[in-house]
């Protein structure tokens, strides 16, 4: 009898100890980017240090949540399709970690969808935005803090203030990123009266715009009212500047367009007095977090932080407060806390939408401002154009 007792006293003591040893285990939380192969590179970097300090604020320096180490793993998509796959499943297999946050592209990002979906664990998308990330072909797995192509085009129409006099003329790139947005701007213009008179796509990496200027100015030049080119181009090739070098005011045809990352922004300083809208800029929000994160981001980097730097610090909140909400650490438990879940970022709260786990959030209107002591284009606040403002179509219902 006392050796029954013995052998199950050591059971469970052996058992305590591997209980111990697992709540001691790290959570580990993959980084999966583009960190080389691309322009896009400086996207991803911002991202990672965004993300960084994001958990520094949330654990308080500690990098702990509940008593474990959050571990922070880092994966290079090299920006294509099968790569980015290949080292998602790397992460959810061999390196077992919890969450994957990813990608920088649209379209490389979409690939990744089905891979979250095999190992079923959670990819938190961020900072890639179009909107078929949680469309038909995403899946519960799936959730995503980055801004959608819809918020974009909504507050842009917001900003432009369309009605029945407003002609508008599109340029993108022919691509998901590109195609969406331009798809959600007309979407958000149905009702207003404005009209879109034609429509233009080019290729990535696309820097002789003549061709597709010329037809733009063509359409918009006989048109009575006012008479917009708004451009939805992510990559390089300086399309505003290509097209401004044209002359479009020679037909009172003026150029809009979203914000964009500080390195770009001294190109904006051709547009003075140009509105439109941008996921965000480090002087639009007061909050406590913003606060911390420009102080702290200035102390280190000496420069202010950008909007994939805000994007990467509310990915990170969103991943602290999952994890201490959660009632189990585990994927079942961290969707069930995620769903619904509302948290602050640098830009004000965030909700994570329960039928298809798109973030809804603010939006900046903002006006250009010259002031030559600085070295960027100003993108100062007009308002914030809150989430609710805007009608975000749902992608997949959950």
């Amino acid at each position: 009898m006392k050796s029954l007792f013995r052998a199950i006293g050591t059971a469970a003591v052996g058992l305590a100890l591997a209980t111990t040893a697992m709540a001691e285990d790290p959570i580990k939380i993959a980084l999966v980017h583009g960190m080389s192969g691309s322009s896009f590179e400086v996207f991803s970097k911002q991202t990672h240090t965004g993300f960084e300090m994001g958990l520094e604020y949330a654990t308080g320096g500690t990098m702990e949540i509940k008593g474990r180490k959050i571990e922070i793993i880092k994966k290079d998509t090299q920006f294509k399709p099968d790569v980015a796959r290949a080292v998602l499943a790397e992460a959810y297999g061999d390196d077992e970690v919890l969450i994957a946050v990813g990608g920088t592209s649209s379209g490389v990002t979409k690939g990744m969808l089905p891979i979250a979906e095999e190992y079923e664990r959670i990819l938190l998308v961020e900072p890639a935005v179009a909107d078929s990330l949680t469309g038909p072909d995403a899946n519960r797995y799936i959730f995503k803090t980055s801004r959608n192509s819809s918020m974009d085009m909504q507050a842009q129409a917001l900003a432009l203030q369309p009605d029945e006099n407003l002609h508008v003329a599109t340029l993108a790139e022919d691509y998901a990123f590109g195609r969406d947005g331009i798809e959600a701007f007309k979407s958000a213009l149905d009702g207003s009266g404005a009209t879109i008179v034609t429509e233009e796509y080019v290729p990535q990496g696309t820097t002789d715009f003549t061709a597709a200027a010329e037809r733009m100015f063509n359409a918009l030049k006989d048109k009575e009212g006012r008479k917009v080119i708004l451009i939805y181009v992510a990559g390089g090739g300086d399309a505003p500047g290509k097209i401004q070098a044209m002359d479009p005011s020679r037909y009172d045809i003026e150029i809009s367009m979203g914000g964009h990352i500080l390195p770009v922004l001294p190109t904006y300083k051709r547009f003075p007095g140009m509105e439109g809208a941008v996921y965000y800029y480090y002087e639009a929000y007061d909050n406590e977090i913003n606060n911390w994160l420009v102080e702290e981001h200035m102390k280190r980097f000496e420069t202010p932080p950008d909007f994939f730097t805000a994007g990467g610090m509310a990915s990170a909140l969103a991943i602290a407060k999952a994890l201490e909400t959660a009632e189990t650490i585990d994927t079942e438990g961290l969707i069930a806390a995620m769903e619904g879940m509302t948290w602050d970022t640098p830009k004000g709260p965030m909700t994570f939408r329960p039928e298809d786990h798109q973030a809804l959030q603010s939006m900046l209107h903002f006006k250009i401002r010259v002031d030559e002591g600085v070295d960027w284009a100003i993108p100062e606040k007009v308002r914030i154009i809150e989430a609710d403002e805007m009608d975000i179509p749902l992608g997949r219902m959950n």
